[in-house]
């Protein structure tokens, strides 16, 4: 199944506002809101096999900013994936690339041919990468676990900062997001926007998070469980189905520590041998070299890059290919029982599958609803 084989269903109605009211001023405007240039100061992040068209677009017609996940696409389906975003609304939207892809340079030159505002990173793109965005009229927005991190994307050059927390799914660090984004903020002081991940589902979590010095949040879980997501229904039922301690943070996918539901299948992971967790991703990596027609030659030197770059061990670099294709198995193809599914901790308190524009319109209400209440508590 192709990454973004989704139906075009023509342009999405929206409760945000599509571009003529995307700007309206709202008790919630950020610097975040203003520099990407959003009704809300929400960002839907591209998770790789959920965030494709439909997702992204719904998210960026009602006002937030939808980020479409290109890691695991190839280069013509992206072109496709780009064309249904802009087909189903006109609002800002972004894309999503891992520093390490090997045909990076030819996705950005889509990027900016394409007139797409904004880029963002799972980790830290390089100086020239920044720069060639710039150049090219984009935004960059990378995503970090921890302070050093944050400094070291600002020395680069990024727009905007994502500081994701540790209940984060998916990659994570381990540091809370209480206590993660006052730290980042304070790091960046008024340079660059901030934007809180991690733990963060409804109003009241938004709050939080400008409460702790953030311009905007950014949800990953949130946006998975919504009618838009492409993941299969009965995924989205095992989703519901887990508590708020049935996840787990665990290397024994790619050698990182990634946030998961705890399944057999991490189960058996985790007691596995090294060797026979490097040749099952041995083949992951050779799948993932075919659907996205990468030759041999140019995963070595991926695998090089990543190992030089990063300083990532060979065992490490060997099972990179792991997450994408564990999580394909389950998010794409339905097979919760041979892959992985990653979440935030805060899939324990979702209870519902609304539709994009619904969740967001929802989220504003309670906000709202919150902010009038601490306005209270103050006036007495």
């Amino acid at each position: 199944m192709s990454p973004d084989v989704e139906p075009n269903t023509g342009p999405i109605s929206s409760q945000g506002g599509d571009e003529a009211t995307a700007r309206e001023s709202t008790p919630f405007d950020t610097r975040a809101t203003e520099l990407f240039g959003i009704r809300y100061p929400i960002v839907q992040t591209g998770m790789g096999w959920v965030a494709g068209s439909r997702l992204t677009a719904a998210t960026s017609a009602a006002g937030a900013l939808g980020v479409l996940a290109t890691a695991t696409m190839n280069y013509d389906e992206l072109v496709r994936a780009i064309q249904r975003v802009k087909e189903r609304t006109s609002n800002p939207f972004g894309v999503n690339f891992n520093p390490d892809l090997p045909d990076l340079d030819r996705r950005i030159n889509l990027t900016i041919s394409e007139g797409i505002p904004v880029a963002s990173f799972a980790g830290a793109p390089t100086r020239d990468v920044v720069a060639k965005l710039h150049d090219g009229g984009v935004l960059c927005v990378s995503t970090v676990g921890a302070r050093r991190h944050a400094e070291k994307v600002v020395e680069l050059g990024v727009d905007a900062i994502i500081a994701q927390g540790a209940e984060g799914g998916g990659h994570t660090g381990a540091v809370p997001t209480s206590l993660l984004v006052p730290q980042v903020v304070d790091a960046v002081g008024a340079s660059i926007p901030v934007l809180a991940a991690g733990g963060i589902h409804d109003g009241r979590g938004f709050i939080a998070a400008l409460a702790l010095g953030a311009d905007g949040i950014a949800m990953g879980t949130r946006f998975l469980l919504t009618e838009e997501s492409r993941v299969p229904t009965s995924v989205k039922v095992r989703y519901l189905e887990t508590g708020i301690l049935d996840t787990v943070v665990t290397k024994a996918i790619d050698g990182r520590p990634q946030r998961v539901i705890r399944t057999d299948l991490i189960s058996r992971l985790e007691r596995s041998s090294l060797l026979s967790r490097a040749t099952g991703a041995l083949r992951s990596g050779l799948a993932f070299r075919k659907l996205n027609e990468a030759s041999l030659g140019t995963l070595a030197n991926t695998g090089i890059t990543m190992h030089r770059e990063s300083g990532l061990p060979w065992n490490q670099v060997l099972m990179a290919a792991n997450a994408p294709m564990l999580t394909k198995a389950a998010l794409v193809e339905g097979r919760v029982d041979a892959g992985i599914l990653p979440t935030g901790q805060v899939v324990g308190v979702i209870e519902s599958i609304p539709t994009v524009a619904d969740l967001i319109e929802h989220l504003i209400e309670q906000a709202t609803m919150s902010l009038e209440r601490i306005n209270s508590m103050v006036d007495r």
